[in-house]
């Protein structure tokens, strides 16, 4: 091989720079920086454009340059599914990204489209390439056992925001979502409602399974009959809470009140009692789950669940550091409250 042909294959496989993404996304450099360090002023399309053509090109920040140069440098993961709607995995970085700048971490982001064949091969190369200290895994991705096998054959420390099974000696937190919709459940029953349609979200997510849960713990407590066809799936969508409403509504006798797992959903909900002519909450009461920023902007406002995901992000994170600099953490699961959020899309139930 010439010295020409040896200089031709060493450009082939040359790694990806900042430089190729800022190209291939058609953003600056600068904007790049700040995806990459979860930097919360970049718009939501920019940084699914600088994402995408990380992934595309498998980029990964080098980052020993800045360990060689002699400043203090330490890394964590934040490994996470890419829905649709991002709102949920934004919160999330907020709060990991608050205690890392706290605690002199950098913030570096692996987003995964599920299902996924190659989904090991991308954690192993995200965690080679990044030298991450430890990994924060919100649900579901923390619910995968091939990846808490490799993080724990690696020895990377890892953390898990709202696990299926707790384990006994990790670090993990979670809102207790059971009485969260045993709660609402609650709230829909005082003010009358006994036909009480229930719309489930992704089976992939633990939470659906505990919201169920918590609806059919209501139910019995208040002597009220379980009627399986006030039950309709969902994925967490507009349009799957568009579909099940749909299918709730067409009954011979339909709901009073609808529980949506998630707050998209419930926004689906309305769409499709509005599109039938139906008045929200006189006809029809609907309450959602999370409190995302869609909640407070459809019309009328949708009574939902917060959940402190931003707090619950932040805390865990920081016992992540808290481990990472030998200090003693409280491995025990850590539960924070939710709470119900009244707004105007519900009300009593309309006595005929």
């Amino acid at each position: 091989m010439t010295d020409q042909d040896q200089a031709l294959a060493r450009q082939k496989v040359k790694a990806p720079t900042i430089f190729d993404v800022a190209k291939q996304a058609g953003v600056s450099i600068k904007t790049v920086s700040r995806v990459v360090n979860a930097e919360i002023n970049v718009r939501a399309s920019t940084r699914e454009k600088v994402l995408a053509a990380i992934n595309e090109l498998q980029y990964r920040p080098n980052t020993a340059a800045r360990v060689l140069s002699g400043k203090r440098f330490y890394v964590i993961g934040l490994i996470y599914e890419n829905p649709n709607e991002f709102s949920y995995v934004q919160k999330v970085l907020n709060g990991a990204l608050k205690a890392c700048e706290a605690g002199g971490y950098t913030l570096l982001l692996l987003p995964l489209t599920l299902p996924n064949p190659d989904l090991i091969q991308d954690v192993r190369r995200f965690v080679s390439q990044s030298r991450l200290d430890g990994v924060v895994l919100p649900a579901p991705i923390g619910d995968f056992t091939s990846i808490q096998r490799l993080l724990t054959d690696l020895d990377i420390p890892f953390a898990r925001i709202a696990p299926r099974m707790p384990l006994a000696d990790e670090l993990s937190i979670h809102c207790n979502d059971e009485q969260a919709s045993f709660d609402v459940t609650q709230f829909l029953i005082d003010q009358g409602h006994q036909q009480l349609g229930f719309i489930k979200g992704d089976p992939i997510h633990a939470a659906t399974a505990h919201r169920f849960e918590g609806y059919l713990r209501a139910l019995k407590a208040n002597a009220i009959e379980y009627h399986r066809e006030y039950v309709q799936d969902g994925q967490f969508s507009f349009e799957s809470g568009r579909s099940a409403t749909r299918a709730l509504l067409d009954l011979r006798s339909p709901p009073s009140a609808i529980i949506a797992s998630n707050d998209d959903m419930a926004a689906g909900t309305i769409f499709e009692a509005r599109e039938r002519g139906l008045r929200i909450p006189e006809d029809l009461s609907v309450v959602g789950f999370d409190d995302t920023p869609i909640a407070s902007r459809i019309w009328p406002p949708l009574t939902t669940v917060r959940q402190p995901i931003v707090e619950m992000a932040e805390a865990l994170t920081g016992l992540l550091i808290q481990k990472l600099r030998g200090e003693s953490v409280d491995l025990a699961e850590r539960a924070f409250a939710c709470h119900v959020v009244t707004r105007a899309s519900t009300g009593p139930r309309r006595v005929n």
